[in-house]
């Protein structure tokens, strides 16, 4: 692993939205899902937008020491009846910039929030990751999660 390298993580704000929607692209994946053109698709900010006045999810992106968005990530609490009444936290779209990788930066991201669903009584973390991210499932493993569910998608 290089350096580990310092960022500071913060609430995303529209003007990174393009900066995301590029880390979100930026594999074999995401770039069959993911518009990049320019102006970026007005979708992105309309979902944005969404997501800003959501009060139970946060998107967040790591910035680094010159300001630049370097990696996001995106905590849903969600609140149920399940396992006695408890909130859990839903991680989704993880992503380092390409250049960025193996320098601790997608650590930090998924430890910020594990603590914060910790601080807002969540009783467990899940997070899903697609069956051919390999590296992804073994990075989650090294960070303490365990493989449980069998997760299924039905698109429109």
């Amino acid at each position: 692993m290089n350096a580990i390298s310092l960022i500071t993580i913060r609430r995303a704000r529209r003007d990174d939205v393009g900066a995301i929607v590029r880390m979100l692209a930026d594999d074999p994946l995401g770039s069959a899902r993911e518009r990049i053109e320019e102006p970026l698709p007005p979708s992105y900010f309309r979902a944005f937008e969404a997501l800003e006045h959501a009060s139970h999810i946060q998107l967040v992106v790591a910035e680094d020491g010159e300001g630049a968005v370097v990696g996001c990530l995106q905590l849903c609490i969600l609140p149920g009846l399940s396992s006695q009444g408890a909130s859990r936290g839903l991680i989704e779209d993880v992503r380092v910039a390409a250049q960025c990788r193996s320098r601790g930066i997608g650590e930090q991201l998924v430890q910020w929030a594990v603590s914060e669903a910790r601080a807002k009584n969540c009783k467990l973390v899940e997070l899903l990751t697609h069956r051919t991210r390999v590296d992804a499932q073994r990075f989650y493993v090294r960070l303490g999660f365990q493989p449980s569910h069998v997760g299924m998608t039905l698109r429109f």
